[in-house]
């Protein structure tokens, strides 16, 4: 765990305390002490959690990204857990976009973790944010303190979106703990091939609001929120027949090859081209996969 050593100053609340979210009180039947670096005003704008795998595909974290960019375009204050991969990537386009973020951290807030989410942690505070916890000054990450900062996530949010999810994950323990307090989901659907998109699939299926486009999520955020926002329409340029079938689904060289109907040393020499210039990824089973970048040219911003 790294020392936060900028960005905002140290504050306590407990129940009772000018300033105490009062949404809380729907997760809690008797409310925590909160600690907190930044501005604990914060805690009382409108919130939307945005959270996610932390083995995110580059799907997941561009999706996870547009998320934090379209709630800040609208107003809304971001929740995540600071974590890497979604939540990391949620925090820092809403950061980017100029919005606030609050990060819910599983060891004091005084401390960075994981190390890679560094820079959200620094730049939360110093852009109007907090970082907010439920352990005291000091105290490094433990295990049992995830699953308490989840619930603290959902109830912070008046609503909560996953954007890539295994089924039995801290993100749908989060989700459940939402949907328990009476917060509505909602969740972006994913190839029914990939483990990271089974507890979003499942969540849809179960009622979760499906979101499937920014638009969408401009609407939603604008029905849930009483808010009203624009997103400029982003062109979509065409990626080739190999990267539109990887957006679609992460393949294997010899599967996409079948896929597309050309044959195995074509599809090689694609996917080298493609590589090249930074547009595919190769997933840990061996699978090739559409890159953020991909995904970034895919929204019309490279």
């Amino acid at each position: 765990m790294d020392a936060l050593t900028e960005g905002g100053e140290r504050f306590e609340l407990e129940p009772g305390d000018e300033g105490y979210p009062s949404c809380i009180q729907d997760g809690y039947e008797r409310l925590p002490h909160l600690y907190g670096v930044g501005d604990p005003s914060v805690l009382a704008t409108p919130c939307l959690g945005v959270i996610g795998a932390r083995k995110a595909t580059p799907y997941g974290i561009e999706v996870a990204r547009m998320a934090g960019e379209v709630a800040a375009a609208c107003g809304i204050t971001v929740v995540s857990g600071g974590a890497r991969g979604c939540d990391a990537a949620a925090s820092a386009g809403a950061l980017q976009a100029g919005g606030r973020t609050i990060i819910v951290s599983g060891c004091g807030a005084d401390g960075v973790y994981p190390r890679s989410s560094a820079e959200i942690f620094r730049k939360a505070p110093q852009q109007g944010g907090c970082i907010l916890a439920l352990e005291s000054w000091g105290t490094p990450p433990r295990r049992y303190a995830f699953p308490k900062r989840n619930r603290l996530i959902a109830a912070l949010s008046q609503a909560l979106l996953v954007t890539e999810a295994g089924r039995r994950s801290g993100t749908m323990i989060t989700a459940e703990a939402a949907m328990d307090i009476g917060r509505n989901v909602y969740a972006v659907p994913g190839s029914i091939f990939s483990p990271t998109s089974e507890g979003t699939n499942y969540l849809i299926a179960n009622g979760a609001a499906l979101i499937t486009d920014e638009i969408g999520l401009m609407v939603q955020i604008s029905l849930d929120f009483g808010v009203s926002c624009t997103i400029a329409e982003r062109p979509h340029p065409e990626l080739g027949r190999v990267l539109s079938a990887l957006v679609a689904s992460p393949q294997r060289p010899d599967g996409l090859a079948g896929k597309i109907g050309v044959d195995a040393a074509a599809a090689e020499r694609t996917l080298s081209t493609l590589w090249e210039r930074g547009l595919v990824v190769r997933l840990p089973d061996g699978r090739m996969a559409a890159s953020e970048k991909a995904y970034e040219l895919l929204r019309g911003k490279g």
